[in-house]
């Protein structure tokens, strides 16, 4: 799990490389949103695939996740390289069964393609190779990347919560500063919420949505600027056409998820058996049930 430290890295990193201007043409046509919302759910996975998944768990998603989002942080890869890439990985497992053992490999395959499409300089075989400790080698990923294309008819250009970020946050009543400390945080819980398989079928425009008010929430400027909690909730409701009772189910558990991850600093005993954890889920095809 992403521990507080995780947290902070996520929320306050820097953000060094240059951009173009956001074109507010494409913010405020409302056709751009309505495109988006039409075609998020071709790219939600099925609901429930551990049910047929013979040797898998869902603790071993979270394992392989958690390993994912490190190695993005640790390359400094776009925020929508991580979400892509597990996007990919339980869309290939809605439709294929697989064996534990290959689990960090369809990790590693689903990075690789997510980096190559969001990426300047995408990450490459032998980093990816070495990030396993290597378990696995350059041909198996290769095999791997090419199949999992395979099972995703190519089909890689998935929406993702990132892609709702500006459209929301554009039709809020938030200054520029405000607004950028709540994509920083949002960004943060989105890929909180990529590492926990509850999200992996909630449609993308709630949990930005969800993300958003969950982070004017836990903001007082924020919330203040916002004049009420209920009136954001009801603007963010407006913007997406997401049922309120949905929409704040899906934000009282991304609050939850957070919680959960803030956890309190461990004490000694904890803190050995921490030492005993595995930094990297190579462990999963270890497991014995």
């Amino acid at each position: 799990m992403c521990d507080h430290r995780t947290m902070d890295l996520l929320c306050f990193e820097v953000d060094q490389i240059k951009r173009a201007y956001e074109d507010p043409v494409l913010l405020k046509d409302n056709r751009v949103l309505e495109n988006l919302l039409s075609s998020e759910d071709k790219y939600t996975p099925s609901f429930g695939y551990f049910k047929w998944q013979t040797d898998l768990k869902d603790f071993m998603r979270k394992m392989v996740a958690t390993w994912m989002l490190e190695v993005c942080e640790e390359q400094q890869c776009e925020e929508e390289v991580f979400t892509l890439s597990m996007n990919y990985v339980d869309r290939f497992l809605s439709v294929t069964q697989m064996k534990k053992k290959y689990l960090q490999l369809l990790g590693a395959a689903c990075m690789f393609l997510a980096s190559k499409l969001k990426e300047t300089l995408p990450l490459t075989a032998e980093k990816l190779c070495i990030y396993t400790d290597h378990s696995i080698t350059c041909d198996e990923l290769l095999d791997m990347e090419l199949l999992v294309l395979t099972k995703l008819k190519w089909d890689l250009s998935a929406v993702t919560p990132h892609d709702f970020l500006e459209q929301i946050l554009s039709r809020l009543p938030l200054d520029k500063d405000n607004s950028d400390v709540v994509k920083k945080h949002s960004r943060t819980f989105i890929a909180l919420c990529a590492t926990d398989y509850r999200f992996a079928v909630y449609p993308p425009s709630m949990i930005a949505a969800g993300s958003i008010g969950a982070a004017i929430h836990g903001l007082n400027d924020v919330h203040s600027q916002c004049k009420s909690y209920t009136n954001i909730t009801e603007r963010l409701q407006t913007i997406t056409a997401i049922d309120s009772d949905c929409l704040k189910e899906c934000q009282e558990q991304i609050e939850q998820l957070l919680n959960n991850n803030l956890c309190p600093v461990p004490t000694k005993h904890e803190n050995e058996k921490e030492i005993e954890q595995p930094t990297t889920p190579t462990d999963v095809q270890d497991v014995h049930f």
